[in-house]
């Protein structure tokens, strides 16, 4: 690639279909999505209940596959990935946040950040120094030792995306990461979010408030597995009230 070349978009998805049959009922959760995220985004993918944002999340995000249709990620196919690809390829360009934090109750908030390395076979110092690192990333450098019944709500979803970026991710995919915490901490979460985004990461989030979309440069909203609008925005600056 010259010089001169554009960098391919992170996410390039075309048609992508996800059909589920049940009994005698075909149900179209994506029925014909194509979505480019480029490099450096923030964005946020919104709809009502049964709408198709969370199924679009999860084949963006390599934890399910379409139907039909075509996925580009980072330059590679990976539509007909089979379930051992698609891990290998979560593992290594890709990282997650989860509303319940998915945390490992009796581990450090430390041992739970280094879940990923291990699974890529890092070793053990290795491992504890880049966890400790990223706990940093999320000012939590003073509680490594931590479990997650000694954290707040807020805290712990630090150390979820603390988890998520250790691995130095390309993009990272959060499901409702606010959905379970109070408005002052989820403007807490979302300013950390705007950090890492500020700092060149690449962020899709699934989210149901309106409120906290404002946050992101851009909101894509679904319905009945279709995109009905798609629109850049300046982001509102994530700051506590005095």
């Amino acid at each position: 690639m010259s010089a001169s070349t554009p960098p391919s978009p992170l996410v390039l998805a075309r048609d992508l279909r996800k059909t589920y049959v049940l009994g005698d009922t075909t149900l179209n959760a994506l029925d014909g999505v194509s979505v480019t995220v480029e490099r450096g985004e923030f964005v946020a993918i919104m709809g009502p209940s049964g709408s198709g944002k969370s199924t679009l999340m999860n084949v963006l995000g390599c934890l399910d596959r379409p139907t039909s249709g075509s996925y580009v990620l980072d330059g590679n196919e990976v539509s007909r990935l089979s379930r051992g690809e698609l891990a290998d390829v979560r593992n290594k360009t890709i990282g997650f946040v989860f509303q319940s934090f998915n945390l490992l109750a009796r581990t450090s908030a430390v041992e739970n950040v280094e879940l990923p390395l291990v699974y890529a076979g890092v070793s053990r110092r290795e491992r504890r120094e880049r966890s400790a690192r990223a706990l940093e990333r999320v000012g939590l450098g003073a509680r490594l030792d931590h479990t997650p019944s000694q954290l707040s709500g807020g805290q712990q979803q630090r150390v979820a995306i603390a988890r998520a970026i250790v691995n130095d991710p390309k993009i990272v995919f959060a499901d409702e990461p606010t959905g379970n915490l109070d408005t002052k901490t989820s403007v807490e979460v979302m300013r950390l979010f705007q950090e890492l985004w500020r700092g060149g990461l690449t962020i899709v989030f699934v989210t149901h408030e309106p409120d906290v979309a404002l946050y992101s440069s851009r909101v894509i909203v679904v319905r009945d597995g279709k995109i009905v609008s798609d629109l850049r925005q300046d982001p509102k600056v994530a700051e506590l009230a005095a």
